[in-house]
């Protein structure tokens, strides 16, 4: 039984696809989003917590995110990890609850944001031609071991280029949408 196995591939590069999604919720394109805050953890009860797991996070408006904090002793505390977040928003402090308005992406910010697209997605690529890497290491030692042809060593390589291909132009494809979401062209 050859050790190629076209199926794990595709899951990895997939992987490397849901990744980058990931990693792209998390910019913000002038527009409110309960996923802006997914990468803040809250120091509470001694441990680091998400966000998500002390309050509950909403966005009532296009501009403003809501952030109603369950228990009243972890209000300081939840203030302080959203500013210390390097998200750039400064909440305001009503009670249990935090309102944070989304201010205006300037441009200098938008392209700053657009840079970073560039850099997630060329984060991804590597990833996928890591994986096809794999996948041709992984083909060379089957054909040595006499476990697969030529023929069929030829045919795989091309099955491992055909699936990278179309997976960095997806990857290609997600950071050109989302760079034209951020500088609103």
């Amino acid at each position: 039984m050859a050790a190629y196995n076209k199926a794990d591939l595709e899951r990895r590069m997939k992987g490397a696809l849901e990744s980058l999604r990931s990693d792209f919720s998390g910019l913000r394109t002038g527009r409110a989003s309960t996923s802006l805050l997914d990468p803040v953890t809250v120091d509470v009860y001694g441990a680091n917590m998400p966000l998500n797991q002390v309050a509950t996070v909403s966005v009532p408006e296009p501009r403003m995110i809501t952030v109603q904090v369950w228990d009243k002793s972890n209000v300081t505390s939840v203030d302080k990890a959203i500013r210390s977040a390097g998200l750039g928003l400064n909440p305001i402090v009503d009670g249990q609850m935090l309102r944070l308005p989304i201010p205006d992406l300037t441009e200098e910010r938008r392209k700053e944001l657009a840079k970073l697209v560039g850099q997630y997605a060329e984060k991804a690529r590597i990833a996928v031609r890591n994986v096809r890497r794999d996948g041709n290491d992984q083909i060379k030692q089957d054909e040595k071991k006499n476990e697969i042809s030529e023929d069929e060593k030829k045919r795989f390589e091309n099955e491992v280029q055909k699936l990278t291909d179309k997976t960095i132009a997806d990857v290609d494809a997600l950071a050109a949408h989302k760079e034209k979401e951020i500088l609103g062209k």
